[in-house]
């Protein structure tokens, strides 16, 4: 039976003049701390079909897929290295020290897939021996100079997989593309088509210059890099994802509310379609292969899993209204996380909270359409590295989601409640606004280049912490339930850390000496014809430089002198003023 709007008009006037007034009077308060939702707060043209649909389907607002695999049958519950909760081929995301150094380890974990943290000097392009980073060698991630010595990380899995039988992924932007070389020369080396690999480059370049930091090149050059990995891969490797646009990186380095969030990210997300048309690709040839490194996690339970179900919505509206998609899958914003507990969620502070957190993420993901996960682990503020405990907690929290809980048996399941509803039209409403106004003042290449986006994400990022600092916004153990009555709660840490601190003491040194003998001996008239080729074509702009590179890193070229002969050409990025 079907209320009309005016009958429940009339019953919610009834409602607040009389239960709810008794209620406040009880209660002592003038206004409600709670609020109710009812059909009155879903719009008027509010419909099923072309608002939600099924999972899997346009408009993808349940779910970007139309159901899961049980957890038994992924693969990642045998008590191996799990990846954060969800299906990865590459498994965790580590590396430190040398190429030795993360190769054993992860021998001894029995990986199957390669998900590397890079360390500084190799994201900035720059090599070991160079200066400028000395301190800094295998301390965030694991040192890539040479060929020699991505072949040495990928040893790893000798006898266990092939290239062409795993994935890989590497969270690195601006020589992104020396990366993906070093992996066509080193199957090539083994025999394997490279249009036989698989893999995720981060590559999201825009991202860099307003979240993390890492971007070496002006706005312009470094989109051309990002250009070229659209074009090659789109031809040579197209089971490669081009891209990863990561949300989640832009965030936290401006304290983004979710419509804020899911507004830069598009806007980014639109650049490099814009991008990849301009090379005459269609959208339904390289779009496929774009994918998000999630929109983030925060502790507003309700807005996070609104802002996963708007972002889907969003991104399948652009593709097929403003670019014209008609495959689904360019649609489908293709994303291995939901909601979650992210790290700028986590606390230094009475640390073993973070698990909570984690675990109240999880269950937002799954509610918004997602699978289960643990997320972090627990001493993400710690340092570099998790240590085996944490992992343990964030892959049993995980477990017990799914197993305990049965989360997942059900897809999206506040489809078509009245607050969730309103809420998703509501976080997808504000969204529009910014992504309207990025795109008046040119786009998102066009905000960076002014600084109007590093602007507003200084501005964002002041008041959230002013209202961190006034308590306007609470975290406990931070600035809130911190008196001396309160327990600093930690469990005790038995196993040896993944992360030797004694060879990562070394790396930086031992690096430098392997570095030394590998220019000493290899021929240095080739690798200066490489890099004269490589200069050369940098100077033509529709020049793709990747088989370039590739030629350059089989005649022993370092990663550090590819980066600096494009310096030479390029420049370097210079910082808008705010």
């Amino acid at each position: 039976m079907k209320n009309d709007r005016r009958e429940i008009e009339d019953k919610e006037k009834k409602w607040k003049e009389t239960t709810l007034k008794d209620s406040l009077q009880r209660l002592g308060r003038e206004k409600p701390y709670t609020h109710t939702y009812s059909p009155l707060d879903l719009r008027d043209d509010w419909n099923y079909l072309d608002d939600l649909g099924f999972p899997g389907e346009y408009p993808f607002t349940r779910a970007s897929f139309a159901t899961y695999n049980p957890p038994m049958d992924r693969g990642i519950d045998s008590g191996g290295v799990v990846s954060s909760g969800v299906r990865s081929r590459a498994g965790e995301y580590s590396g430190f020290g040398r190429p030795e150094d993360t190769r054993d380890l992860w021998r001894s974990e029995g990986r199957r897939g390669a998900n590397v943290a890079f360390d500084l000097p190799t994201q900035c392009g720059y090599d070991s021996d160079n200066p400028l980073v000395h301190g800094e060698v295998g301390g965030t991630g694991v040192v890539i100079d040479t060929l020699e010595d991505f072949a040495t990380l990928y040893d790893a899995f000798e006898g266990v997989v092939t290239l062409d039988q795993m994935a890989s992924n590497w969270t690195i932007n601006a020589p992104v593309n020396i990366i993906i070389a070093m992996y066509a020369a080193l199957a090539e080396k083994q025999g394997i088509p490279v249009a036989k690999l698989r893999g995720t480059p981060q590559n999201d370049i825009l991202k860099e210059i307003l979240g993390r930091g890492t971007h070496i090149f002006p706005v312009a050059p470094s989109m051309r890099m990002v250009r070229d990995t659209i074009v090659f891969c789109t031809k040579f490797m197209p089971l490669m994802n081009t891209i990863s646009i990561a949300g989640d990186h832009m965030r936290p380095a401006g304290a983004l509310t979710q419509s804020q969030t899911i507004a830069f990210t598009l806007s980014n997300a639109i650049a490099y379609v814009k991008l990849g048309l301009s090379t005459g690709l269609s959208v339904d040839e390289f779009v496929p292969r774009f994918t998000f490194l999630g929109l983030g996690g925060g502790p507003d339970f309700f807005r996070e899993i609104a802002m996963q179900r708007a972002g889907r919505r969003m991104w399948a509206k652009i593709m097929k209204e403003r670019f014209g998609a008609t495959n689904p899958r360019t649609m489908m914003f293709r994303c291995a996380y939901s909601a979650r507990a992210d790290a700028d969620w986590c606390t230094l502070q009475r640390p073993l909270n973070n698990l909570v957190r984690s675990v109240i993420g999880g269950v937002a993901g799954c509610l918004a359409g997602g699978q289960a996960s643990g997320g972090v682990p627990f001493d993400e503020p710690l340092g570099l590295g998790w240590s085996y405990e944490a992992r343990q907690l964030r892959d049993d929290a995980t477990r017990i989601m799914r197993y305990e809980s049965h989360l997942e048996e059900v897809v999206d399941p506040l489809a078509g409640s009245y607050y969730v509803e309103s809420l998703t039209d509501e976080i997808e409403e504000e969204a529009w606004e910014i992504i309207n106004e990025i795109d008046s003042l040119g786009g998102a290449v066009e905000t960076i280049k002014s600084g109007w986006s590093q602007s507003f994400f200084a501005r964002q990022a002041w008041e959230h912490q002013t209202k961190i600092e006034q308590r306007k916004i609470i975290i406990v153990g931070v600035n809130k339930f911190t008196g001396e009555d309160e327990l600093e709660v930690l469990p005790k840490m038995l196993v040896p850390h993944p992360y030797d601190v004694e060879k990562r003491e070394k790396a930086e040194e031992l690096q430098i000496a392997k570095l030394k003998r590998f220019k000493a001996e290899r021929d240095s008239s080739m690798v200066s014809s490489e890099l004269k080729k490589i200069e050369i074509a940098a100077k033509k702009e529709d020049e793709n430089l990747i088989p370039y590179f590739i030629d350059a890193v089989k005649a022993q070229v370092t990663l550090g002198e590819i980066c600096d002969v494009l310096r030479n050409v390029f420049g370097e990025y210079q910082e808008v003023s705010i």
